[in-house]
């Protein structure tokens, strides 16, 4: 009976998502834009009408919807080695939106852990995570990330570090704000002076008044780590050029960007529309998940 009682009594922060959606349309829109590019990163290799690795030399830098001898399309053209501009964008969403996940959820873990610590133990934690915060501020980020690269070699892991090593610094700054602020407000102290211990409080009473600002903080960086890993692509640090990748693809495609624009226009396009709807599902989420903004 007391279950019962309690389930009815608790709403989840996120109440009737499909009502809500259907209420802000531009949510809706950046959810499908992100529900397609989750849809071709985990199924790229099934999606992909060609490899993207396939090179035909006799059909190079053909526009969009040429047609081979054997009759198939190239809905998008092929590049300047006669490879499918499509099925590489296909196959490139998985690596953009895998490197940009993993990192975003690794820089995330950093930063929420270091920022709690030293927000509510305070003390030598506090600082020590105060200097490397400012350590990491002291360099701008992109010269930061191309120098750690260089000593690391560009891989995909690589990438994901960098990442995450220039990313939680985010994190940590915000949490460590939230966190000196909520451990002086009433509930936290009474139930520290009703006994309760550090994990409890961080865990039942801290950390889902973090969960907010933490929404908004991993959507904001999810679009910055895509723009930032096409960025180190498109520079020769990011990935292998073996791995298709939508920075990649414009780095290949600027020398020919007169005769066959295709070939770079359609992974920008891409970047813009992924990046635009996590934005608008971001605020979605933010504006769901705080009870304030829904007064």
């Amino acid at each position: 009976m007391r279950s019962s009682t309690l389930a009815s009594a608790w709403r989840s922060p996120l109440p009737r998502p499909r009502a809500a959606l259907r209420a802000n349309p531009r949510a809706l829109i950046g959810g499908l834009v992100c529900g397609a590019a989750v849809v071709c990163a985990l199924l790229a290799t099934a999606l992909a009408p060609y490899p993207p690795g396939a090179q035909d030399l006799l059909g190079r830098n053909r526009a969009p919807g040429w047609r081979d001898d054997a009759g198939r399309v190239r809905l998008l053209g092929t590049d300047q080695l006669g490879r499918d501009v499509l099925s590489r964008i296909v196959v490139g969403a998985r690596t953009s939106l895998g490197i940009a996940s993993l990192a975003a959820l690794l820089s995330a873990a950093i930063g929420v852990t270091a920022g709690i610590v030293g927000g509510y133990f305070g003390g030598l934690p506090d600082l020590i995570a105060a200097r490397l915060v400012d350590m990491t501020l002291a360099f701008p980020t992109l010269l930061l990330a191309i120098a750690l690269i260089a000593v690391l070699r560009p891989s995909v892991g690589s990438v994901i570090v960098v990442l995450a090593v220039t990313g939680w610094v985010t994190y940590a700054r915000l949490i460590r704000a939230q966190v000196l602020a909520l451990r002086e407000r009433e509930f936290v102290v009474a139930v520290q002076a009703l006994g309760g211990n550090d994990a409890r409080v961080i865990a039942r009473h801290l950390f889902p008044n973090l969960v907010p600002i933490l929404l908004a903080v991993a959507t904001i960086q999810l679009a910055q780590f895509i723009l930032a890993e096409s960025a180190l692509s498109f520079l020769g640090l990011g990935v292998p050029p073996t791995v298709p990748s939508w920075g990649g693809m414009i780095n290949e495609g600027r020398d020919y960007i007169w005769n066959a624009w295709w070939i770079e226009t359609f992974p920008g396009l891409a970047i813009v529309f992924i990046v635009s709807g996590v934005g608008l599902v971001g605020d979605w989420l933010r504006d769901r998940a705080d009870p304030r903004l829904r007064l």
